[in-house]
């Protein structure tokens, strides 16, 4: 499966992209936004999601099934 990661951006939008991926896939708001579609994307794919917190440090790695 793939990774999603969850990035905060230094205009303080909330991005999700693939690892290794260059371009947002969507942006939004919120952390929690953010995280409610990735877990969505996540599970669809067989995937993982990497959330990153405010200064890009690994904030967790969550498996979904």
């Amino acid at each position: 499966g793939r990774t999603y990661h969850v990035v905060k951006r230094e205009d303080g939008k909330w991005q999700v992209k693939f690892a290794g991926g260059q371009k947002a896939i969507k942006l939004f708001d919120t952390q929690a936004e953010a995280i409610e579609y990735t877990k969505k994307m996540a599970a669809n794919q067989d995937g993982a999601m990497l959330v990153h917190n405010s200064k890009g440090k690994n904030k967790g790695k969550i498996k979904s099934k």
